[in-house]
């Protein structure tokens, strides 16, 4: 932004620092009226010669200057009024503030002659204080001249405006975006570069306009609603740079950077409230039928599942997010946050925990959720939450045997596993989807359970509107289970697995695949 200078183009930086240091101290004219011996001779015998000779040197300083502002009155308030027109609101407090300091001497000027002092003198210098009120008085008219000029001429006021509009936003070309957001762009080559189709992408706008709509300024003009949802979503399933981003839809990469952490608290505070929540009891009684159905266990509400979600490693607590298991896998040093969630028949997640260190095994993030508290005050009765061996035996959470003897063993750990495909199948696809959880991302780790959760809310999205995965984004889910040390937490429930595990075999559910 190109600043102007703060002062008047006749007076440098240095003549004001002298001008007004001299102002802020007293002075008395001793050329101009005549001082009585008897007030003067005690205070000339206290003063120094030194001293003396400097006051005679300010005394002379502040008549030229003086006397050059007097001879030059007309001609400032004429430049007063061009710089007046061309002055900033920082240069227009920079004046006000040393009005402000002319008043403040005049004040001390008047306090520096008492009751002793020659009634003469003091007129004469409240005299000179007049001529610079006059030479203020030329600033305040130049002001208001300005104002009104300004003020009337419409036109030159927008041509100012649009100049500092010029000078504060950077052109960048978008093309590229201009070109997909046009009517005419193929929705196929749309759904491949956002993982979803036009009219997916329509209502989720829609959802959001009215919490994410700004208003244009005076400075710039705000960036539509369709183009920062498209930079979120743009972000979240390609998983590409910010720099990137920022060539490609023709934005600032730090605007970029805000328009994902916006637009992802939208998604979550407008749209999880309608796509992801906990099942309502008649929708919880379909499931259950459903999954009853297709794998003869009754009384399933879910599969559940936790995944490992890569980071950058963390500033603070650097050893509760290092992931082990992904260390010796990838042969190289890995951190992560967990991803815990709970999907329905069709996929769908009805419940998600996000954001535990990655060194803690399942066990003890299901601990940790609140979908375990819940749990703990009963509101999960008569429910059955299928998870792996990862996962504890509990009142409410079928898991499979861990030491396989009977055929009637393999047959239930076949149909629990069976179970559990359809949670991890809806991980796959969600990391398929959104290829920002394959790979470390740039967001800080405060910020990631909000990018995270509006992830699986778009998936959600996707898959309740039966938008099809491109095969060619498959992704191979892995995640190390961890079998905890005390694996069975509830008596009541070993035997409502035998009984389960029985009755598949016996009523021909279980299949012969074990054998």
């Amino acid at each position: 932004m190109e600043i102007s200078s703060s002062f008047p183009p006749f007076l440098t930086q240095e003549d004001y620092s002298h001008f007004f240091s001299i102002f802020t101290e007293p002075f008395i004219d001793t050329t101009t009226t005549s001082i009585p011996a008897t007030s003067w001779s005690d205070k000339r015998r206290r003063l120094s010669e030194e001293a003396v000779f400097e006051q005679k040197q300010s005394e002379s300083s502040l008549k030229g200057i003086l006397s050059s502002i007097q001879f030059g009155e007309g001609k400032l308030a004429e430049e007063l009024l061009d710089w007046w027109a061309m002055a900033g609101s920082d240069e227009k407090d920079i004046l006000e503030k040393h009005n402000k300091q002319s008043r403040a001497t005049e004040s001390s000027v008047d306090h520096y002659f008492d009751g002793d002092e020659s009634p003469k003198q003091e007129e004469a210098v409240r005299s000179r204080s007049n001529k610079r009120a006059r030479g203020t008085g030329s600033v305040a008219s130049a002001s208001a001249s300005a104002s009104i000029d300004y003020s009337g001429d419409s036109q030159a006021k927008e041509t100012v405006v649009a100049q500092k509009r010029r000078l504060w936003v950077k052109e960048r070309a978008n093309d590229w975006w201009e070109r997909c957001n046009s009517s005419d762009y193929p929705d196929e080559e749309f759904k491949r570069d956002f993982r979803m189709s036009k009219a997916t992408f329509n209502m989720i706008c829609e959802g959001l306009e009215p919490v994410i709509t700004k208003k244009d300024t005076m400075l710039r003009t705000a960036i539509p609603v369709r183009q920062r949802v498209a930079v979120c979503i743009w972000r979240l399933a390609t998983g590409e740079a910010l720099r990137l981003v920022s060539r490609r839809f023709g934005l600032g990469i730090s605007t970029c950077h805000k328009l994902v952490l916006e637009v992802s608290s939208a998604i979550r505070a407008v749209l999880m409230p309608k796509f992801l929540q906990w099942p309502d009891e008649a929708r919880m009684k379909r499931i259950k039928e459903e999954f009853e159905r297709s794998y003869g266990i009754p009384n399933v509400g879910g599969a559940m599942y936790t995944t490992h979600v890569p980071i950058i490693a963390p500033k603070d607590s650097v050893s509760a997010y290092f992931n082990k298991r992904h260390t010796e896998r990838n042969q190289k040093t890995s951190y992560s946050i967990t991803v815990q969630g709970v999907v329905d028949d069709k996929g769908t997640f009805t419940d998600v925990c996000i954001g535990w260190p990655g060194s803690l095994p399942d066990d003890q993030v299901l601990e940790k959720s609140a979908l375990f508290q819940r749990a703990t005050r009963g509101l999960l009765k008569d429910v059955w939450l299928v998870g792996n061996s990862g996962y504890p035996l509990l009142d409410w959470v079928l898991v499979p045997y861990t030491d396989q003897r009977t055929w009637t063993q393999h047959a239930f750990n076949e149909k629990v596993g069976d179970v559990q495909s359809v949670a991890k199948e809806a991980f796959a696809k969600l990391k398929a989807r959104w290829g920002c959880l394959q790979k470390r991302t740039e967001v800080k780790l405060q910020d990631l359970p909000v990018v995270l959760g509006a992830c699986c809310v778009l998936h959600n999205i996707c898959e309740m509107r039966n938008e099809e995965l491109d095969p060619a984004l498959k992704f191979e889910l892995f995640d190390d289970e961890i079998v905890p040390e005390n694996c069975v937490r509830s008596a009541s429930s070993v035997q409502a697995r035998d009984h389960i595990a029985h009755n598949l075999l016996h009523h021909g559910h279980a299949g012969a695949s074990f054998i």
